[in-house]
């Protein structure tokens, strides 16, 4: 009970250092003070003085972190190369070990683009100033993933209701298929709560909750099906150790873009970087392919979050940044 209660404060209740000069009085919706929303997008203006624009030497790019961080690197390489080039600056990949600490990077300024995972996303923009502008799609456009409950055959799990009495593995407080959706839906449709009708546990990424069940460390888990997708291609898993007992509605999945203050021009030459990259023979084509994805296709958190931020609000979720 106190390690859920514990994760769950580290998760929303971020502790930063207090900004030099918060934004005048201006419309911002549930964005953080220091934030404006004049145009009514539910992101962070960019800042209207440009003596508060970020137009840093040296770019520094984060993935979400649902898996190894060093292979990741190795699969982003050609992209942060492009973006070098379309730049003129250096650009360093931050190997996040956690989605408090890639928010926490951004707002403090030292993490300049980012893609962060479906259920961060919301806390990314209202705390962080994020701005997303483009997600990973198949080549015919279609993008997105879907929460899954995994358990192992012998198990007993058959349904949702055998895991009653038993632990559910999610991933962190902060993850959409690994915590909001699951605990939302299980609450609303199967009448399951946390800690009275079974024990959770925090395995702190997708990978983890998946070898967790696939090596029988926990009876059930909700994942990520396109992780789940891109951990049996490479053979980390094998199909016949897991099975699903329930699958979601599609979900968006991570949301790439930049904290909001970067020079304008600047900004431009990045989303050019993502929306010109030749995919084709590339690791970061090798790796997401297979979860069928093969390009970025341009989208606005407005409506592509909104079935996200219903579920935050199910859960009772508040963007509390301090």
């Amino acid at each position: 009970m106190l390690k859920t209660k514990l994760m769950a404060a580290v998760a929303f209740g971020f502790s930063f250092a207090a900004s030099p000069a918060f934004a005048a009085d201006c419309p911002r919706g549930t964005l953080d003070e220091r934030y404006c929303d004049w145009d009514g997008d539910l992101v962070a203006d960019t800042p209207s003085n440009p003596d508060e624009w970020l137009d840093p030497d040296t770019l520094v790019f984060a993935y979400t972190p649902v898996e190894d961080p060093a292979v990741y690197k190795t699969v982003w390489s050609e992209f942060l190369d492009y973006l070098a080039e379309l730049t003129g600056k250096k650009v360093l990949f931050f190997p996040v070990q956690s989605n408090a600490a890639q928010i926490e990077a951004m707002r403090s300024g030292r993490l300049h683009i980012s893609g962060f995972n479906t259920g961060s996303n919301p806390l990314a923009v209202n705390c962080a100033g994020f701005e997303p502008f483009t997600i990973m799609a198949s080549l015919d456009g279609n993008f997105g993933y879907e929460m899954e409950i995994l358990t192992y055959p012998g198990s007993g799990i058959e349904k949702v209701e055998d895991i009653k009495g038993k632990q559910l593995a999610f991933t962190s407080p902060t993850s959409n298929s690994g915590f909001k959706a699951p605990s939302a839906i299980l609450k609303s449709d199967y009448d399951m709560v946390p800690e009275r009708d079974f024990e959770p546990v925090y395995s702190g990424k997708h990978d983890n909750s998946i070898l967790g069940v696939a090596n029988k460390d926990y009876p059930a888990a909700s994942i990520a099906n396109s992780v789940l997708s891109r951990m049996i291609s490479r053979e980390v898993v094998k199909p016949e150790q897991v099975k699903s007992i329930y699958k979601s509605q599609t979900f968006p999945t991570t949301g790439f873009g930049v904290v909001h203050n970067l020079d304008p021009r600047l900004k431009a030459q990045i989303r050019n970087a993502f929306f010109s990259f030749d995919w084709e023979g590339t690791k970061l084509q090798e790796e997401f392919e297979k979860s069928n994805e093969g390009q970025f296709l341009a989208m606005n958190y407005k409506d592509f979050w909104s079935v996200i931020r219903k579920i935050d609000t199910a859960n009772g979720i508040e963007y509390t940044c301090n």
